[in-house]
């Protein structure tokens, strides 16, 4: 089944990577009733949890933020950066300015990340059962360091590494949605599929099934535009519990800035949509897909951000956010249309995924029916061999049975002449002959004395 991950990778842009690096702004002083307030509140100079970008080196870089986040000066230059300043690499020349402690911490990371991304391509290159591999080479597919340099952190690393992020948390999303869409025409295709298998009152049973429950999770309340004032004083109510004849933006902002950092994030504005959610989806109702339920968010987050996110930074300031209450669209917002009101993909573009299905199926049998043979080749040598084994097995039993009979007597007692009987024998049966001795001849026996007796010269 098509797996994908949701809600465990929350996509943060590279300018959230330098927010990370900021000191805790002060923000706008509000003066609030936390007392009205549902939750725990805020506690004041708590480490705030860096969430995770979903990159394959996000390790590497949140141990770069904590060291540069270390150094007096750099916080201090990025404090006045401006975004474009921070993108096309202009602060990554006051690395230079850091002190030695942090340049040597930030040297330690870049070879620890060296070593990592080595090791795992020579776990890839052995699972192949390849030789010779050129770490150099392969280290230049990975675009967040600079491999040519493997000991030091200098400035350049410090550019890629803002690049690289920028780069990749930028398509994140557009790889999520490219997901769900496969997600979707899978689910499809499976349908039909399992359709094809039963008899026709069986297929009318399921498809009248089919429309059934979409009917049923179409039937849901009116779901709010994101981030109009009917939503934000839904959340306002039901969730902060408060007054919404008393709701005020500014304060609204100051109590869903959750780490107090002066900026609403993507993370911040996912959360305001749950409410709206839970209308269309309950995780007890097979209607109900949770993932979809994930995708909606996403579109709410991204149209929230395309109306409210003047600089395009992915992150909402208090005035961003103060400046969009004031348009029309804050007080009389167009209907929001979910996800079961659109058409996901095209018949066109479903075809064309059946046909890339069924062309990875054809490889896999192709692949399975090559496996199949080498099996059925080494299972034949396996035989051959054991054959052979078992055939000199016997002829090496047939020889120790055959020197162990020669060696033994009719009663099988073991055969055994001193070397000089043997020669004594031989001698006297040369002077005898093979003729027999005359009637009355006694043959003369050697005996103690041996003087009277004939010699047997050699």
């Amino acid at each position: 089944m098509f797996q994908m991950r949701w809600r465990t990778i929350l996509p943060q842009q590279c300018v959230l990577l330098v927010t990370c690096l900021l000191i805790n702004l002060e923000a706008v002083p509000i003066d609030i009733d936390k007392t009205k307030v549902q939750g725990e509140p805020h506690v004041e100079g708590a480490k705030i949890e860096t969430p995770d970008t979903g990159l394959y080196y996000d390790e590497y870089l949140k141990q770069v933020i904590d060291v540069l986040e270390t150094d007096k000066h750099f916080r201090e230059k990025l404090q006045t950066a401006d975004i474009e300043e921070i993108k096309s690499g202009k602060l990554s020349k006051e690395l230079d300015l850091v002190s030695h402690h942090v340049r040597t911490r930030l040297d330690e990371l870049k070879r620890q990340e060296v070593a990592r991304l080595r090791m795992l391509i020579k776990a890839k290159m052995d699972s192949f059962q390849d030789t010779g591999v050129d770490h150099q080479a392969l280290l230049k597919q990975f675009e967040h360091l600079n491999h040519q340099n493997p000991e030091t952190f200098e400035s350049k690393d410090l550019d890629m590494l803002i690049k690289a992020a920028t780069s990749d948390l930028e398509n994140y999303d557009k790889t999520r949605h490219d997901e769900f869409k496969k997600y979707e025409m899978l689910k499809e295709h499976e349908r039909r599929e399992y359709l094809k298998t039963l008899n026709e009152e069986k297929r009318r049973e399921e498809e009248s099934k089919y429309e059934e429950m979409k009917k049923k999770h179409g039937d849901h309340p009116k779901v709010n535009h994101p981030g109009s004032k009917d939503q934000l004083k839904e959340v306002w109510e039901e969730s902060d519990g408060l007054d919404p004849n008393d709701f005020n933006p500014k304060t609204f902002f100051k109590l869903h800035d959750v780490n107090n950092d002066g900026f609403l994030d993507e993370q911040e504005l996912e959360a305001l949509f749950t409410k709206e959610l839970e209308k269309v989806y309950d995780p007890k109702n097979e209607e109900d897909d949770m993932v979809e339920m994930e995708e909606e968010r996403l579109r709410m987050r991204e149209h929230v951000m395309n109306e409210i996110d003047i600089n395009k930074d992915r992150l909402v300031t208090l005035h961003e956010f103060l400046k969009s209450t004031e348009k029309k669209e804050f007080l009389e917002p167009d209907s929001w249309e979910t996800l079961d009101q659109q058409q996901v993909f095209t018949e066109e573009e479903l075809k064309e995924f059946e046909t890339h299905i069924l062309q990875q199926e054809d490889e896999l049998q192709k692949k399975a029916e090559n496996l199949q043979r080498q099996k059925e080749e080494l299972q034949r040598q396996h035989d051959q061999l054991q054959a052979q084994k078992q055939e000199l097995q016997q002829v090496m039993e047939q020889r120790k049975l055959q020197q162990g009979s020669s060696l033994s007597g009719p009663a099988g007692e073991l055969k055994f002449q001193p070397p000089g009987e043997h020669q004594i024998g031989n001698a006297q049966n040369h002077l005898a002959g093979d003729q027999p001795l005359p009637p009355g001849h006694i043959p003369v026996q050697e005996t103690a004395a041996g003087s009277d007796h004939v010699q047997i010269h050699p």
